[in-house]
């Protein structure tokens, strides 16, 4: 036996959870958060209710906070058991165990080699990203996968190369970080029963806001860095704009969408807040790549102005019932 599969789903057929819809603001978010929507969707759970975690985020200088789901809230929300993979030996042989015994493994992998990339990184450049395996075939050198937004397969020489199968082990190279995801607890909680578990997670990650207001800091640097990146050229500018505009943007999206999946209207009001941040920061990645482009200086104060005082006031409103 080759195969080895957790769940079984057809790449050609899947359907995406609508937080990967493409009428949103943010399609994809961070590859981290993207993989594990798509999971919880494809094991019959709400993964809105995990998103109280981004309530927390700041800026953290040259980057805002990489948002991820905390692992021991998608054991209380699902049932859901993360534990890191210790790679002893090549990640072909661990796949066949943990994915074997119905397990699924979260592993960083090189984008590279991902044809769901085509158009970004596939055969272009060498970005790590996060995938999760459920479905693995190394005699047919098969793969289906979860990475960004949806549910993928990839076989042959991508396969080879991803695994590094096509030639004798490298004893120099490094193994890429890797988890193993149990599901044999998986909890399918109502969604009455969800919201009160978020509203006791929301209310943690909301105390844990920042101190002081991370838009308005955020917005001091953005003139010098945006100068800066003009000498740099747009591939920076994309690299810098990942890291520090889409995850603001995509953030406060998904709070927006938690908050009004919560459904009590203060969540609505908070939520009405922050999705105006969201779609302010989708404003400023587009403004801030022809200013880059071009050479050119952005005025993004009265933006910055109008982001700050909405998180602000989202925040105050979520802290007020927290």
């Amino acid at each position: 036996m080759s195969r080895f599969t957790s769940l079984a789903l057809d790449a050609a057929t899947y359907q995406r959870h609508p937080l990967h819809a493409e009428d949103r603001v943010w399609v994809e978010k961070n590859c981290y958060v993207d993989v594990w929507i798509e999971l919880i969707h494809a094991l019959g759970c709400e993964p809105l209710a995990m998103l109280p975690f981004v309530a927390a985020i700041d800026f953290e200088g040259d980057q805002w906070t990489f948002f991820k789901p905390k692992h021991d809230e998608l054991f209380e929300l699902y049932g859901i058991d993360v534990q890191e993979l210790n790679v002893w030996r090549t990640l072909t042989e661990h796949v066949q165990v943990h994915v074997g015994a119905g397990k699924m493994i979260a592993t960083e992998a090189d984008a590279f080699y991902l044809p769901d990339t085509a158009g970004t990184d596939y055969q272009r450049q060498h970005t790590k990203s996060t995938i999760i395996i459920s479905d693995f075939d190394l005699e047919n050198r098969r793969l289906g996968y979860f990475h960004n937004a949806g549910y993928y397969a990839l076989e042959g020489a991508d396969f080879e190369q991803l695994f590094r199968v096509a030639a004798p082990p490298d004893p120099t190279f490094m193994p890429f970080f890797a988890e193993v995801v149990r599901v044999d607890r998986l909890a399918k909680r109502t969604g009455d029963e969800l919201r009160t578990i978020s509203r006791a997670l929301l209310a943690k990650h909301v105390a844990r806001r920042p101190a002081t207001n991370p838009v308005a800091r955020f917005g001091e640097h953005i003139t010098g860095d945006l100068t800066r990146l003009q000498g740099e050229g747009l591939p920076v500018y994309h690299a810098w704009a990942f890291a520090t505009i889409r995850q603001l943007g995509a953030a406060m999206e998904l709070l927006s969408l938690h908050l009004g999946w919560l459904g009590d209207d203060n969540a609505r009001a908070a939520a009405a807040e922050l999705d105006k941040v969201s779609h302010a920061a989708k404003a400023l990645i587009l403004k801030g790549a022809r200013a880059v482009n071009g050479k050119r200086s952005l005025d993004a104060a009265a933006m910055f102005e109008e982001m700050a005082g909405a998180w602000q006031r989202g925040m105050d409103l979520l802290a007020s019932v927290s």
